[in-house]
């Protein structure tokens, strides 16, 4: 695993470096689009609906459309809001684990002691599995403040980040209004259904049985192959077949590794590391490649008539 944050915990005036990691990720198989007819990938092109010109990823800003009207915000109007520091995680307090909802958790990341000599860690750990406590912390993340609970796991610290109240959708239905307690009688069955279906949880029983018959029926398509199987063509760069089923999610895994590299610092070189998959990533099809040197050559003839003059009045 590659750390996505580095900086520390300040635990009163106990500092404890440390490396972020995702913990989680998903095991869904991805599909991307292609022409049915030939197998060939769909590509995605960003046009802008005025000018009908193909926009250049660093030429694009954010914009916010309030009742007809809209502004347009740039990475430097974000700089200047508010946010935590962003090589810090504070505790705020500590606060008893049953009393945060389950509903509010968001994402999960893994802490690493980031020390030759763990110890503060490790006394921080086990301190909050002895008091049943789980720290409240501010986690600055991709130029956003997040809260976010830190609770030990295994003797692992596991910081999970959590929706604000106002993110979690109230629930009204009127049906339940005037529903009908339920009988001693009804209860009583109920829960001894209950426990006749109770076991220890192991999530190793459980399998995602739809990936599992989706690998078996892609297994099968590549074994059978005809019609629906084609020979891929080699890429020079993974991702540079833009994915539109998955386009939201690859321009913001783009927003969010230049918003990492800007707010980490990342002096472990992981910056550089991940320059030339952002670079690939935002490589031109052959088509924009054509019409780019297109445009530099019309650019180029038109501006020979200025270069000559200029060049002229210097010899003179």
């Amino acid at each position: 695993m590659r750390s996505i944050w580095k900086g520390s915990l300040a635990f009163g005036l106990v500092n404890v470096p440390v490396k972020v990691y995702s913990a989680t990720e998903s095991h869904d198989i991805r599909f991307h689009q292609v022409h049915a007819k030939d197998g060939g990938r769909i590509k995605y092109d960003r046009v802008c609906t005025e000018c009908g010109e193909s926009v250049p990823y660093p030429e694009i800003d954010k914009a916010y459309d309030d009742d007809g009207t809209r502004v347009v915000l740039t990475d430097e109007d974000f700089e200047k809001l508010p946010a935590a520091e962003k090589h810090e995680i504070p505790v705020l307090q500590f606060v008893p684990t049953e009393q945060i909802d389950p509903m509010l958790f968001e994402k999960s990341y893994y802490l690493e002691p980031d020390s030759s000599s763990p110890k503060a860690y490790a006394l921080l750990a086990a301190t909050l599995e002895h008091s049943d406590r789980t720290a409240l912390v501010h986690f600055t993340l991709r130029q956003r403040t997040r809260l976010a609970a830190l609770r030990n796991r295994d003797g692992l610290l596991v910081l999970q980040t959590l929706l604000w109240p106002d993110e979690v959708r109230a629930a009204e239905f009127p049906v339940l209004d005037d529903v009908q307690a339920p009988t001693s009688k009804e209860l009583a069955m109920a829960e001894t259904l209950v426990e006749s279906m109770s076991e220890d949880f192991d999530p190793d029983e459980f399998t995602d049985e739809y990936q599992v018959e989706l690998r078996a029926l892609i297994d099968d398509a590549l074994a059978r192959g005809g019609e629906k199987v084609f020979q891929a063509p080699e890429t020079t760069a993974e991702g540079e077949d833009a994915e539109v089923l998955d386009l939201v999610a690859a321009l913001q895994r783009s927003v969010d590794a230049a918003g990492a590299t800007r707010a980490t610092g990342d002096d472990d070189g992981s910056a550089e590391r991940r320059a030339p998959a952002a670079k690939a990533s935002g490589r031109k099809s052959p088509a924009k490649k054509s019409a780019s040197k297109s445009t530099s050559a019309r650019k180029a003839q038109a501006d020979k008539p200025a270069a000559k003059k200029s060049a002229a009045r210097k010899r003179a």
